[in-house]
């Protein structure tokens, strides 16, 4: 059984790895979250939440007490901020594991017609992704960097992995993917350790995403 604190809680990855976890897993889960009442629903004797902003460094530790692992499934235009504050709440609690939601193209990895409309799709939110998935890998923490592709609400899991410096593959994947690779990243505490992973669905290799 793992405790696993789970910031950025009623987002739509969060959210389909939460029912992963429940019903695949024995681990317990805490929701930090603004707005709490988004997931009040999931509240059991499993289930911890709280109401609580990641920037805010003194709640963050607090709600990291008695954790084993951090998923950090965050968005925002302070990204790098967010960082910076769960890297020095993991500090202070002694917490080394993170699991941190990113996206593709931060490190120009992605080739071609592709990677040329995903950079200027995307713009400069690649630049503020880039800059907090750099906080990590300037850190000691055993963390995971997770770089999906264009994602979809397909009801399937499949999936590749491509390292930190291959050339990414593919153009989309299921967000009910990532959150299968969430869970089974925090069902061996040894796997992937301080790697970036880009995830795709096989098989879509194209221009763009087939659907966009």
């Amino acid at each position: 059984m793992t405790n696993v604190l789970i910031l950025g809680a009623a987002g739509q990855i969060a959210r389909l790895a939460e029912q992963q976890f429940l019903a695949n897993t024995t681990d317990n889960l805490t929701l930090y979250l603004r707005n709490s009442s988004r997931v009040a629903d999931q509240q059991s004797d499993r289930v911890t939440i709280i109401d609580g902003d990641t920037t805010d460094e003194a709640k963050l530790t607090q709600a990291m007490t008695g954790q084993d692992v951090v998923y950090a499934n965050l968005a925002g235009q302070n990204i790098k901020q967010q960082a910076e504050t769960v890297l020095k709440a993991m500090h202070t609690s002694g917490l080394k594991r993170l699991i941190w939601i990113s996206t593709l193209g931060i490190y120009d990895e992605v080739p071609g017609k592709f990677g040329q409309w995903n950079n200027a799709t995307l713009g400069s939110y690649l630049t503020r992704y880039y800059a907090a998935a750099e906080v990590l890998e300037n850190s000691d923490l055993d963390y995971t960097i997770i770089r999906p592709a264009w994602l979809t609400n397909k009801d399937e899991i499949d999936y590749e992995i491509t390292q930190r410096h291959d050339p990414f593959k593919g153009t989309e994947v299921s967000r009910k993917s990532i959150a299968a690779l969430v869970v089974k990243l925090t069902q061996d505490p040894t796997s992937n350790i301080r790697t970036s992973l880009g995830v795709n669905k096989p098989n879509t290799d194209g221009d763009k995403p087939a659907w966009y």
